[in-house]
């Protein structure tokens, strides 16, 4: 065997690389030619073994120094002496025979699992409430696994659930990777969420708007009464504190209820005689205001 470039097999460009950058090299390659991950692949099987081999010997200091004083002669002389395999085994490690050397223990490094990112919709009332789901999702092997998600009281939207050990098998055993699930709030008929706060519609009589009125208004969690003051205009806002989404620390936001005059489509016979008789009366004009 003739000397081997193990920065090379690592794909890294040079010797100056901490350990912790030799061991996000190591995986990284690590996994990309796994025997697992290129069945049938005898170069792979072959590159693999000498992967592990230049991990060993740099993840050490130790030993990384001595090699990088191999390495640094054989790059930057000319016509240097050729170190074969067995000669750099025999300075780092000591006479170890050919079986120890590729012993289990060596090639078989354990890699943690990819992480899985998904997403499920829920209702704003089922943000706000907490629920339970289901949600299924097929595996590599084309079967279909499901898993019960808690959506807790308050959930943000585009926050995500963190199920531990749902995501894809560890390869040699390593362990299983993650399965992250989004939240997305589906968009509500009544209210719209703004951080912490709801907004909704307050519908108004022209009468109501005018004189004044105590009305009902819904909430996501029931009705309250809210005071609607003389001379309101369409646009307005009224804000009800502590009506609102949960802020997460144990309150709420508010609900801002924007004001909507409305007017009848249609109007009985006395209404329309009232009408036409404030018209005649009043000195209002919108246009003049």
């Amino acid at each position: 065997m003739k000397y081997k470039d193990y920065y090379k097999l690592l794909e890294l460009e040079t010797s100056k690389v901490s350990i912790e950058e030799v061991k996000s090299a190591y995986r990284a390659v690590a996994k990309k030619y796994h025997p697992d991950l290129n069945i049938g692949d005898i170069l792979a099987e072959e590159r693999i073994k000498d992967i592990n081999e230049a991990y060993r010997i740099l993840s050490t200091p130790s030993t990384k120094r001595k090699y990088d004083r191999i390495w640094n002669s054989h790059n930057n002389v000319k016509n240097s002496k050729k170190f074969t395999g067995q000669n750099i085994f025999n300075i780092f490690l000591g006479n170890i025979p050919k079986k120890q050397a590729t012993d289990n223990r060596y090639r078989k490094i354990s890699i943690k699992g990819e992480n899985i990112e998904t997403e499920i919709k829920v209702s704003l009332e089922d943000a706000f409430y907490g629920a339970e789901k289901k949600i299924s999702l097929k595996t590599i092997e084309g079967k279909t696994k499901t898993f019960s998600v808690k959506i807790p009281e308050g959930i943000r939207d585009g926050e995500k659930i963190r199920l531990i050990g749902q995501g894809k098998k560890g390869i040699n055993g390593g362990k299983n990777g993650d399965l992250f699930i989004k939240i997305d709030i589906e968009k509500n008929k009544v209210f719209k969420l703004y951080g912490s706060d709801l907004c909704t519609d307050l519908k108004l009589s022209p009468w109501e708007a005018a004189l004044g009125a105590r009305v009902n208004i819904r909430t996501i969690d029931g009705e309250t009464k809210v005071y609607i003051p003389q001379g309101i205009q369409s646009g307005e806002k009224v804000k009800i504190p502590n009506k609102g989404y949960k802020d997460g620390k144990g309150s709420r936001g508010d609900l801002i209820a924007e004001v909507k005059i409305m007017v009848p489509k249609s109007l009985e016979l006395d209404e329309k005689e009232m009408f036409e008789k404030l018209r005649e009366m009043s000195r209002f004009d919108p246009r003049h205001d």
